[in-house]
């Protein structure tokens, strides 16, 4: 199965997609994770990608599109995978149906899930990332063993610029400008599953195999 996952930030497309790719034995491709690589791994585009993320903006379609077809093109995409975070844009949504086609592996279903934005800003606010090994947590619902400090290492955790409130802010602004109409893109193409975000995780993992498993017939 080919899915792409998308909503607004903090609506949980990330833990759901991890979910889906245990459910469906498919590659998990997060584009946010694969911009962080991308800085992280330095580079002519390193420092115009930390702006980007860092100011809530969206990373130009050409470059994250260049790294998304790469990944597309790896032997264990070709079981099947779930986009989270791409695309964002209707043109990068264009592309991706672009490149799919000339892949001869379409999308399956485009799964979107939705919460209001205090929901979501309360969601983000609280997040923490372990600088060394990557670990997540949430300081009201995930919190650490031992305040600030990561469980696996005890490196002190740190706050994503992309999450601090200014940010999150303007993160939501972006979304509601560029990526809600997507709704209607893949509406148009009959391959939307619509998703209440608020529910916990496990109701919102049951919503979606109900739907994708009605979808398919």
């Amino acid at each position: 199965m080919r899915l792409v996952i998308f909503g607004p930030p903090g609506v949980g497309k990330g833990t759901q997609a991890t979910r889906l790719v245990e459910r469906l034995g498919v590659c998990h491709l997060s584009t946010g994770d694969a911009l962080r690589d991308a800085i992280r791994a330095g580079g002519a585009n390193a420092a115009d990608l930390k702006a980007c993320l860092d100011a809530g903006q969206l990373v130009p379609d050409e470059l994250v599109a260049s790294i998304i077809v790469d990944r597309l093109d790896q032997p264990d995409c070709r079981r099947g995978y779930i986009l989270d975070g791409f695309p964002r844009t209707i043109g990068q949504a264009e592309t991706l149906e672009n490149l799919t086609r000339a892949l001869g592996s379409a999308l399956s279903a485009a799964v979107f899930i939705d919460a209001p934005d205090e929901v979501l800003i309360e969601r983000i606010a609280g997040r923490r990332i372990c600088p060394e090994c990557g670990r997540s947590y949430h300081m009201s619902f995930a919190p650490p063993a031992s305040p600030g400090k990561c469980d696996a290492d005890g490196a002190a955790l740190e706050q994503r610029g992309d999450d601090e409130p200014g940010a999150v802010r303007e993160r939501l602004r972006v979304y509601g400008e560029r990526t809600a109409p997507l709704l209607g893109f893949y509406r148009s193409r009959e391959i939307l599953v619509e998703i209440d975000g608020v529910a916990d995780v496990d109701a919102i993992e049951r919503q979606i195999a109900e739907l994708l498993e009605a979808h398919a017939r």
